[in-house]
């Protein structure tokens, strides 16, 4: 009697994130906006900048490690609120999850607008009112949410895609860049006048918006294959790619032209490229910013989805956000946090881009210290390995030095937002 082969065993369903699309979320998330803006705000601060980059990059590099770490203990849907949540408790989890989603479409307002500024470069017709600008930043908002509703797989496609597109330019450029730098725009080395100390602080806290997204590949874990050991790779390797890249574009641009001309400057890369190669290579600048806006759109847009979902099937925040449309997409996240990046877009649409983008970015900044600092602290107290947690109160370290270097007006703004969630999560409570 021949006996028959045993059934097969189910296919396990193939989670669409692999590596190179959960580095390219990481390094996407983190190249947007910022760092074609950023020269321009750096300028009064001449090579001396340096200080600042050399220690928000250090610090990206040992949250980036210490992220890595949590990601290997929790490889579970929610990054930072699961760390949170795991190490704390509900409640702290609770405020870190509503902290960090209200950064995420804080940064979504703001890198839209950002994106109306780089089409603007192009198109100058398109942005000539604020509501022309606003209509633009919008226009790529939704279609960005469009792309999330279709499913993570897409996403993550467009993720790669975007990225690719627009960190192979941006190195290029940096490294082309090295050959035609005036040694002379760098002297003094500090031309503000201010102590170093005073210098370095402003610098960190301008910087740390181009760093911010080192956590995003942890957020849907659910959906990246072999997630202890891929997120923790791609956290790691995409900080340092995009950390390199940025800091390498930014400083030589500071050496491309004089300082006031930098500090005056709505697009300062594309400025520095059409004064050495003519306008064309302007407009080309302009286009890789408008890409980097729009991969930074498609990520956060990603995320702002998949972590509320993980908090919702805690029973943290309502339960519709952790439904999911037939192409397993929490679709609900998506609409709420396009919507209310819109709003937030619309409500200030007659300031100034640039007025409207520092909002943006100080409500988004705010917001997102708070699960750095709790995630570092999450490792220090249930972690292991001496090196690791060493790395964990460098972090610590390092993010309660930026809380400092932001300000007052940021802080306010962040324990303002902290309050207005404790209602809903009493409500939620009490339902249960």
């Amino acid at each position: 009697m021949s006996l028959s082969p045993p059934p097969a065993a189910p296919v396990a369903h193939k989670r669409p994130l692999g590596f190179w699309s959960a580095t390219a979320l990481v390094v996407g998330s983190m190249i947007g906006s910022g760092t074609f803006l950023l020269p321009a705000a750096l300028a009064p601060y001449g090579a001396a900048s340096l200080l600042g980059w050399a220690i928000t990059l250090c610090g990206a590099l040992l949250l980036a490690v210490t992220f890595a770490q949590l990601a290997r203990r929790w490889p579970q849907t929610g990054g930072p609120y699961v760390y949170a949540r795991n190490a704390f408790g509900e409640l702290p989890g609770f405020i870190v999850a509503w902290s960090y989603w209200i950064s995420m479409w804080c940064a979504i307002a703001a890198i839209a607008v950002a994106f109306a500024g780089s089409i603007g470069a192009i198109f100058p017709q398109l942005t000539s009112t604020p509501l022309r600008a606003a209509s633009c930043g919008l226009a790529a908002l939704w279609l960005c949410a469009g792309i999330n509703l279709r499913g993570v797989r897409e996403a993550g496609r467009m993720q790669l895609l975007t990225t690719v597109l627009k960190v192979v330019p941006l190195l290029l450029f940096g490294l082309v860049a090295l050959w035609f730098i005036d040694s002379s725009h760098y002297v003094p080395f500090n031309p503000s006048g201010q102590s170093l100390g005073s210098v370095t602080a402003a610098t960190v806290a301008l910087t740390l918006w181009a760093m911010i997204g080192l956590e995003a590949a942890t957020v849907p874990a659910d959906a990246v294959q072999d997630a202890p050991r891929t997120i923790s790779r791609a956290t790691v390797a995409g900080t340092a790619i995009a950390g390199l890249a940025t800091v390498l574009a930014c400083t030589s641009v500071l050496g491309l032209l004089p300082r006031e001309v930098l500090a005056a400057s709505g697009a300062p890369m594309a400025d520095a490229a059409s004064a050495l190669w003519g306008p064309t290579a302007g407009h080309v600048l302009a286009v890789v910013m408008a890409i980097s806006c729009l991969g930074a759109l498609n990520g956060w847009t990603l995320l702002a989805a998949q972590l509320p979902m993980a908090a919702a099937r805690d029973g943290v925040l309502p339960a519709a956000f952790k439904r999911q449309n037939r192409r397993g997409t929490p679709a609900f996240g998506v609409l709420v946090s396009a919507g209310l990046a819109s709003v937030l877009v619309v409500a200030n649409y007659n300031r100034s881009l640039v007025d409207l983008f520092t909002f943006s970015v100080l409500l988004s900044t705010a917001a997102t210290l708070l699960p750095y600092l709790v995630g570092a602290l999450a490792w220090l107290w249930r972690g292991n390995g001496t090196a690791t947690r060493l790395a964990a109160a460098a972090a610590l370290a390092f993010s309660s030095y930026a809380v400092i270097g932001v300000g007052s007006e940021a802080l306010l703004w962040g324990v303002v937002l902290v309050l207005a969630g404790l209602p809903l999560y009493a409500w939620m409570r009490h339902r249960r």
